[in-house]
């Protein structure tokens, strides 16, 4: 298999693993909210990568540009799922959801300047297609047309966390390409939690989870074993691959997510929605040929 393929799979798992993430936090989250549902479900996820490690051998020396992009990369990530959460909880959703995209658009354009990075025509194309589509299926009209006044709220954090996420996935990128996919995602993960556990005690935030519903609680472990794997599958293809080609796919999680509402909470699509979501597969094909 070609290694152009073997990326774009791991593109399409991304988006299967993050599309299920967002599924469930937006059906069980809101039940304890959303920094503690980040924060159970990261370190949730550091414990399936670490368990994870056993099976793989693993070398644990780490060059000095990896020892100082690390608390980077944890720091840029939290700061990136935070903003999001930010903008869900001010604005409207569908808006939200749109603006969400541009996290692919700003890796591939930091992608693009400081790595070298290059798409063909044809990949180049599919891209588009696939950012278009996964932006109009994000899209409610009728959240727009009653919620004028409320467009612009929570895009300005949004925009914020995908420029957040966007230097994560190239800062990522080389981390995988000096020590490896597997042991890049769990330090990535120890990362992460030891920033939301300094934050959360700096801002006095709470973290128990004592009148949380045992079924919350499994959900969102579930959720973070999901998460995790989602991060170390997409680390993995930018280990053989670019992060130009792959973020993009993986941006299209809003689908999965998408089709999970429909076939689970029995949710509508619109013409606009079943445009987008087929443009975006039509996009991943084409970036494939």
């Amino acid at each position: 298999m070609g290694t152009t393929i073997l990326s774009i799979l791991c593109g399409i798992g991304g988006m299967f693993g993050w599309g299920i993430y967002d599924f469930l936090g937006g059906v069980y989250a809101k039940q304890i909210g959303p920094f503690k549902s980040f924060f159970w479900s990261q370190l949730a996820g550091l414990i399936f990568v670490f368990l994870l490690i056993f099976a793989f051998a693993i070398n644990l020396n780490l060059p000095v540009l990896v020892i100082i992009l690390l608390p980077i990369a944890a720091i840029v990530y939290s700061a990136g799922y935070l903003l999001f959460f930010k903008g869900f909880e001010k604005g409207n959703v569908s808006i939200v959801a749109a603006t969400m995209n541009l996290w692919a658009v700003f890796t591939m354009l930091f992608a693009f300047i400081f790595m070298g990075q290059r798409l063909s025509p044809l990949q180049s194309l599919g891209v588009f297609m696939i950012i278009s589509g996964v932006t109009l299926a994000s899209l409610y009209r009728g959240d727009i047309s009653n919620q004028r006044f409320r467009l612009l709220s929570g895009v300005k954090e949004t925009i914020l966390g995908a420029f957040f996420f966007g230097i994560f996935w190239n800062i990522s990128e080389v981390i995988s390409e000096e020590i490896g996919w597997l042991l890049t995602t769990l330090l990535i993960k120890l990362g992460i939690v030891l920033f939301l556990l300094l934050f959360a005690c700096l801002l006095k935030r709470e973290l128990r989870l004592f009148k949380a519903a045992t079924q919350t609680k499994c959900v969102v472990a579930l959720m973070g074993i999901v998460e995790a794997g989602a991060v170390a599958v997409v680390n993995y293809g930018l280990t053989i691959g670019d992060a130009i080609l792959i973020t993009p796919i993986a941006s299209a999680l809003s689908m999965v997510t998408i089709t999970l509402a429909i076939l689970f909470l029995k949710d509508t699509v619109t013409k606009l929605q079943r445009l987008g979501i087929i443009a975006a597969v039509a996009g991943i094909v084409v970036t494939a040929l």
